[in-house]
């Protein structure tokens, strides 16, 4: 990405260094996936951690999750995380071609909702004769069709945030599956994505409107990535990995042919016999 903007006419007097909004791109969704990634794995072994402290009330929790109504939660979650990222890369393209320097209002762009469509998809940015690839080119590469996409996937996600909340909150055959204490972690987790989806609307278009000043929009972004989290341990409450859920019946199972978590003598380092909670450790060679 900064090979990109190392050219001839960056050292041009009055120049300023640009990069290539698909290197930008990349970078940034890179940086965004590899911490998804962690974070997701961390809060996937704390929580089976939580579980397997208590089998019997872990698999009642599972078994109350895969309940119709609380699947098509978990469907919904996971749309919306993918609305999400989708939402940052188009932000992604929207700074590579500083395209939030232009049509600095909202929510008009120019005299209406969206600019003229000879503007939106411009033979200028066409790399062949027959214009074949006029459609993705003005996607990617025109600034006016870049803020538009931009404008779009955050009016989406902010919709689709506020009607996830309206489901939990009033649908008839969700909102009693959320009542119970297993469950408070789901609201809370659904109110806190609303709280981070009206602040980063809010810094969208506070950026916009004063041709983005650096802080702002660098709060911008920072609120894309607490956006993204909010959605993912939102995730983590209500998607159970199958392999936790292996392991929760391999445990009861264990514990019920032992009258309970009994507590086992284990072997250490060095041959010293241990004692320490039957379902802790499942590397452990019980005597």
């Amino acid at each position: 990405m900064v090979k990109s903007g190392l050219k001839d006419d960056l050292f041009a007097p009055g120049s300023h260094p640009r990069v290539s909004q698909y290197r930008l791109a990349a970078h940034l969704g890179a940086a965004f996936l590899v911490y998804s990634a962690m974070l997701y794995s961390g809060l996937s072994i704390l929580r089976t951690h939580r579980l397997l402290a208590n089998p019997t009330a872990g698999l009642s929790l599972i078994t109350q999750l895969r309940s119709p109504p609380l699947r098509r939660l978990r469907l919904s979650v996971a749309a919306l995380s993918l609305l999400v990222f989708t939402t940052v890369m188009s932000g992604a393209l929207v700074a590579g071609l500083d395209a939030g320097l232009i049509y600095n209002e909202f929510p008009y762009m120019g005299l209406g909702l969206t600019p003229p469509r000879k503007e939106l998809f411009d033979p200028f940015y066409s790399h062949t004769p027959d214009n074949s690839d006029l459609v993705w080119r003005n996607a990617l590469e025109n600034p006016s069709l870049v803020q538009l996409d931009h404008r779009i996937l955050a009016t989406t996600t902010f919709t689709a945030v506020m009607a996830l909340w309206a489901y939990t909150r009033y649908s008839p055959r969700l909102r009693p599956l959320l009542r119970g204490a297993e469950m408070k972690g789901v609201t809370g987790g659904v109110r806190g994505v609303c709280h981070l989806v009206w602040l980063q609307v809010t810094l969208g278009i506070t950026t916009l409107l004063y041709l983005v000043p650096l802080p702002i929009a660098s709060a911008h972004q920072a609120g894309a990535l607490a956006l993204l989290t909010g959605v993912l341990v939102l995730g983590n409450r209500v998607w159970i990995p199958r392999r936790t859920v292996e392991m929760l019946r391999r445990v009861q199972q264990a514990s019920s042919g032992r009258g309970g978590p009994t507590v086992g003598r284990v072997t250490g380092l060095g041959g010293v016999e241990q004692k320490r909670p039957f379902f802790t450790s499942r590397a452990v060679m019980m005597k």
